[in-house]
């Protein structure tokens, strides 16, 4: 590992102190701006009236009655000791809830990619290599539609499709098993792929744009060897870097995706979590995000200068 490896990564690595506090204090404000509590959305959810005292003692035991910065700070000790707080609703370590549904999540996460791989890049080089011919409109109009589309919309078309009309698969998830995964990933996959395509086809088209690869067909050499060889190994940066976005998004947690099929990964637990006002896990997301999206762009900048040692660092030579 060359210094100035080192010293980008030590800068990267530095850089994420400002980012994740200033996330976390943006969504702590936000929380403290709610203007309610887990204390008041317990006893709203179980229908159950009680007295202001019933409220003021809850919230005393958990600290919510501390002005919002203390509240802040405490969070952050306990953070650099390990500690991420226990739920305010089922009572569980943060740590442990968030270790149970990491599966799940990774294993959407994992599947999705795969699907999207196995769509984008053979149909972004379809498309390159047959520029302006029908097979490129009609793969650049699959592209604008899954563009165009929200990812809640294709996920409700997958489930009257497949789930409603034809019964193959369950309409909600019964467990980490390939049947329930099929939609979900599905509906990430599509989403992505949409973009991934003409990424991929404008880097492809650059690339045969180049002069070796003019000069590679003039002495014969078959274009397949170029493409395979030269064309897609200098494209790959540009599917690195889209890849390492999707990873981060994906790891993050796919809320809405999750919430639809309830799949029980971490974006479903977020989305209970602000129903629930329960603050620790909210604040343990959003640290999770942050953070994810962070290693994994720099893990994305350090397999690209891998892969291709002439790219820069940080945007220098």
């Amino acid at each position: 590992m060359g210094d100035d490896m080192k010293r980008y990564i030590l800068h990267r690595l530095l850089q994420l102190i400002p980012v994740i506090l200033g996330i976390t204090i943006l969504s702590f404000a936000c929380m403290y701006m709610a203007g309610s509590d887990a204390v008041t959305q317990k006893y709203e959810q179980a229908g159950l009236a009680v007295s202001q005292q019933v409220l003021d003692s809850e919230r005393f035991h958990l600290g919510l009655d501390q002005p919002i910065y203390i509240q802040y700070i405490d969070w952050i000790r306990n953070v650099l000791h390990g500690n991420m707080g226990q739920s305010y609703v089922t009572g569980q370590s943060v740590v442990t809830l968030f270790c149970a549904k990491l599966p799940a999540t990774l294993e959407l996460m994992a599947t999705s990619l795969v699907i999207t791989l196995c769509i984008s890049l053979p149909l972004g080089i379809l498309a390159a290599v047959r520029k302006d011919s029908i097979w490129d409109y009609g793969i650049r109009l699959f592209s604008f539609c899954g563009n165009s589309m929200p990812g809640f919309v294709i996920a409700l078309i997958l489930l009257y499709v497949f789930a409603v009309q034809f019964a193959w698969v369950p309409v909600m998830a019964k467990g980490l098993t390939m049947q329930s995964l099929v939609l979900p990933a599905s509906t990430l996959a599509i989403g992505m792929s949409a973009k991934y395509i003409r990424q991929v086809r404008t880097a492809v088209l650059e690339e045969m744009s180049k002069p070796y690869v003019v000069g590679a067909m003039a002495r014969g050499i078959p274009f397949r060897y170029t493409l395979c060889r030269s064309i897609l190994r200098a494209a790959s940066v540009t599917l690195i870097t889209l890849i390492a976005l999707s990873m981060g998004s994906l790891l993050g947690g796919t809320a809405v995706v999750e919430t639809i099929f309830m799949w029980d990964g971490i974006g479903k637990l977020a989305v209970d979590a602000i129903a629930m006002r329960d603050y620790p896990i909210i604040q343990a997301y959003v640290f999770w995000t942050a953070l994810m999206y962070m290693l994994v762009n720099l893990a994305a900048d350090i397999g690209c200068h891998l892969v291709v040692p002439t790219a820069r660092w940080g945007g220098r030579k």
